[in-house]
């Protein structure tokens, strides 16, 4: 549960976090507290931490195996439904389809037709 508390004049976002047999966690402007039963309190050191942002919405296709594309089925703008066949591949001899695993619009492909990729190259974008 998320409120505003205003204390002589300063407003204070805080926001309780979890509620126990006679303990209440809350989290004050960005600092944890742990107050029990007996007006007790104890402040709770949160590591700060910070992750790259990641786009979910779009989705890389990569090579499965090295080898050559033959062939390109798509272009750029184009939509695809998961299934939809992408790439021929040709290595050790054999063809192999790549198809997609996702739906969306092709929003870039990085290879062409006679290009050689390795094992994780990115193959296209669909957003």
């Amino acid at each position: 549960m998320k409120m505003r508390l205003k204390i002589k004049d300063k407003e204070y976002e805080v926001e309780i976090k979890e509620l126990r047999e006679k303990k209440v966690r809350i989290v004050i402007d960005g600092e944890e507290f742990l107050f029990t039963e007996n007006e007790e309190k104890e402040k709770v050191t949160i590591p700060k931490t910070s992750l790259p942002k990641r786009n979910f919405s779009e989705k890389v296709i990569k090579a499965p195996i090295g080898g050559v594309i033959s062939e390109v089925f798509v272009k750029v703008g184009e939509f695809v439904e998961e299934g939809k066949k992408l790439f021929l591949l040709t290595s050790m001899k054999m063809e192999n389809e790549i198809v997609s695993d996702f739906e969306g619009k092709v929003k870039k492909i990085f290879v062409e037709k006679n290009q050689r990729v390795k094992e994780g190259d990115p193959l296209l974008i669909l957003k």
